[in-house]
């Protein structure tokens, strides 16, 4: 099977039906010179599986009575049906077949693979040549057609690369997809790399033929109980094997798909080879043409880290990664330093935590093999298949899937950062027949976790994450839940509140990734049960402590500013900051923090004897220049006198980040609880990060007349999680209905100002 063989089966038919057509025509037609068979589509393209339909087209100048052409017709076709062939043919003029086509994009497409088989050639030339003029004149109309069927298909048929049963054809990312892409590239409107998808292109459609065998009746879906049979005549040593390269096309398919419709989406109308002014967006990177890509002359050989960054920067904003910036990281890929260093880490978690558009940007960097160079566990379940009729994909989709039902969880947990981590390889250990993959996982996951810059305690964390995924829906399926031996079965193994409600969005993100068979209404409340009767065993979630704070230098003139380290680099910059306590002093650091265009990635403050001493640890945006200590604190002293307006500054900041509309995130979600243990009101605060949040949040507190006597703020990946202490004037915890009304009124803010 191949190429040539199908090639070789159309020329057959081309014969047979070449002198079926001229001794009817001659039999019929008073003219039989004046018609002509052409083929369209797939048989048109010489492309003619065992059991494809012939594609049929019959031209006539329209002088024939319709009586004596339908006569001509029958005679020819019904020789045809008789031998079982499936036939989808039209009869036309020229000028019918170019109004149907000006109205179904399904008629224009079969078109452009018109090719003449007998009779008047040059009435099948002038058809095949309106077709492509109006094809391109038309382009605008006919893609947007071609788009909305294509939505259409997938949404009936799936995607092929992660489906346990796929159709070859008619699932995305397979045949006729690549057919969309061959009409896109002759449409002009955007240039598209074909020969990314020819092997994918004859790998999907050898595997079709041996499906069909020689069954004229055939159907393209490679069901379960089929691909042992097409494994075994394709020479493959399994069933798996085959599935696994059929997976590998189709990922091809798709991507290239995905990424000349984002190409066409960026043109918008404008000839391609005209660009768009690039925009920096961060070090060594820019957003070309809708896309995120490396700037042009940045030397990546001494960046191991742009990859990652880069990746984080386009999921997070909703853009793809584009090509050639995937193709250059590939060819001068530099490793990374193991451990990995704590801005890598969180770009990673960034990337993991965008939510559906990062399934994008990683298929981009995992098309060029970047992922298993990052991380070589991923090669081993990369394409691997599920022989689980539960579940719906390839095991690397269905952890991408995972991911990204945890994204939309990091609200109700406060370690997002393990629980994406967690939910992106909690199958890690899956294909490896001799070993339970939960098992097999924690061992694969602890180096791993360790290598990308975990401390002990998280690694051990995600390791029993992953261990114990299944735990959850195991024992609340299976066991009474009345039962106190249930209860201390499950705390046996997952010891602390914090990883229970990790352990519990784990549970609820694998179940909904895996599907409804999997994951019902009815499995979802037993688990919430269990969870809520297991945390009460435990009695509550201790918050996190007030941060000791000594400070490294003396106050002076009431302000200190001061850089600790290293100031070479733009990551990891550490600021000290002493000040007599005042009004408004915590919300003017963070709105000065974020004036000069440094990211926080945290900070600790206290305040003692009316003196407050700040840590905080940011990076400084790659359009910055590192401002002095000095003018750090002129700016803080017109801050807190009111001549520097800080309202005003950061909002032409976050100006700039609404230039791309982003991705879809969980709405702000702000906590309030009284803690004995410190005396105080803590306030907590998780969202999304963006400028201003920590700036807004304290100002909203200071306006509401109580005192912040310490926070903790910290950014995980593209999440913030700030906790604050207050008291009200008096130095006492507020009561509960004045810290629930403090709640709401900072929730509403950062809701106000998203």
């Amino acid at each position: 099977m191949g190429t040539r063989e199908r090639r070789d089966r159309s020329n057959e038919i081309d014969k047979a039906l070449r002198v079926s057509f001229l001794t009817c025509a001659s039999q019929y037609l008073s003219k039989p010179e004046l018609v002509s068979l052409t083929a369209v589509g797939g048989y048109g393209r010489g492309e003619l599986s065992p059991a494809s339909d012939l594609d049929l087209l019959i031209l006539h100048n329209g002088s024939e009575k319709p009586q004596v052409i339908q006569d001509f017709v029958n005679a020819f076709l019904y020789p045809l049906w008789d031998q079982g062939r499936a036939i989808d043919h039209a009869v036309r003029t020229r000028s019918e077949t170019r109004e149907i086509a000006n109205e179904d994009v399904r008629v224009a497409l079969g078109l452009l693979d018109l090719r003449h088989i007998a009779g008047e050639s040059e009435l099948s030339n002038q058809v095949a040549s309106d077709a492509l003029e109006n094809w391109r004149k038309s382009r605008e109309k006919y893609l947007r057609a071609l788009r909305k069927s294509i939505h259409e298909r997938e949404n009936r048929s799936g995607e092929l690369a992660f489906l346990l049963e796929p159709d070859l054809k008619e699932a995305r990312g397979g045949l006729r997809d690549i057919n969309a892409l061959r009409a896109i590239e002759m449409s002009g409107a955007v240039p598209v790399s074909l020969a990314r998808v020819a092997e994918s292109e004859a790998l999907l459609s050898n595997v079709r033929d041996a499906l069909h065998g020689e069954n004229l009746k055939a159907r393209d879906q490679l069901l379960l109980t089929e691909q042992d049979r097409v494994a075994s005549k394709m020479n493959y040593s399994n069933a798996d094997a085959l599935m696994l390269d059929v997976a590998k096309a189709a990922r091809a398919v798709d991507y290239l798909m995905d990424s000349t419709w984002h190409r066409i989406d960026s043109n918008n109308g404008q000839s391609w080879l005209r660009r768009r002014k690039n925009q920096k967006i961060d070090q060594g990177l820019v957003i070309q043409n809708s896309e995120v890509t490396i700037e042009d002359g940045y030397d990546i050989s001494t960046d191991s880290a742009i990859g990652l960054r880069a990746a984080a920067a386009a999921a997070q904003r909703g853009l793809p990664l584009s090509i050639d910036a995937c193709v250059l990281l590939s060819e001068k890929f530099k490793s990374l330093p193991n451990p990995w260093p704590k801005p890598v880490l969180n770009d990673l978690i960034s990337l993991i935590g965008a939510g559906r558009s990062m399934i994008r940007v990683f298929e981009a960097l995992d098309q060029d093999g970047l992922i298993e160079k990052w991380i070589p566990e991923w090669f081993h379940v990369r394409f691997l298949p599920q022989r689980n009729v539960l579940h719906r994909h390839t095991v690397d989709r269905h952890m991408l899937e995972t991911a990204v039902h945890a994204a939309a969880l990091i609200r109700t947990v406060t370690r997002p950062d393990l629980l994406l981590v967690s939910a992106l390889f909690h199958d890690i250990g899956k294909g490896f027949p001799d070993k339970d993959h939960s098992e097999y996982g924690e061992e694969l996951i602890k180096p791993l976790a360790k290598r990308l810059g975990f401390d002990d305690k998280d690694c051990e964390t995600i390791a029993i994450l992953v261990r114990e995924h299944l735990l959850l829906s195991a024992v609340a399926t299976r066991r009474d839940l009345e039962d106190p031996a249930t209860i201390g079965f499950v705390i046996e193994k997952i010891k602390d509140p914090e990883s229970l409600q990790l352990l519990h969005a784990l549970s609820i993100s694998d179940g909904e990734a895996t599907g409804k068979s999997a994951w019902s209404d009815w499995k979802a409340e037993l688990v919430s049960t269990l969870v809520a009767k297991c945390l009460a065993a435990m009695a509550g979630i201790k918050p996190v402590s007030q941060p000791d704070l000594i400070p490294t230098g003396e106050i002076i003139d009431d302000i200190a500013i001061r850089f600790i380290g290293n100031q070479e680099t733009t990551e990891n910059i550490e600021i000290e900051i002493i000040a007599k306590d005042q009004t408004g002093l915590l919300s003017a650091v963070a709105g000065l923090m974020t004036i000069s265009r440094f990211n926080v990635r945290s900070a600790k403050t206290r305040t003692t004897n009316d003196i407050a001493v700040m840590r905080w640890i940011v990076e400084l945006d790659a359009n910055a220049q590192l401002p002095t200590a000095e003018k750090l604190t002129e700016q803080l002293k017109k801050a807190l006198s009111g001549e520097l307006n800080l309202g005003r500054k950061i909002e032409e900041r976050i100006a700039n980040y609404r230039k791309y509309p982003g991705i879809p995130t969980p709405a702000p979600l702000v906590f309030a609880a009284n803690d004995l243990a410190t005396n105080a009101t803590i306030i907590e605060v998780r969202m999304h990060d963006r400028p201003g949040i920590l700036f807004n949040v304290t100002r909203a507190i200071s306006r509401f007349g109580v005192d912040i006597k310490s926070a903790i703020v910290s950014t995980l990946g593209a999440e913030a999680f700030d906790t604050l202490y207050v008291t009200d004037l008096e130095g006492q915890p507020l009561t509960g209905e004045r810290a629930q009304l403090l709640a709401t009124k900072v929730e509403n803010i950062l809701i106000t100002h998203l």
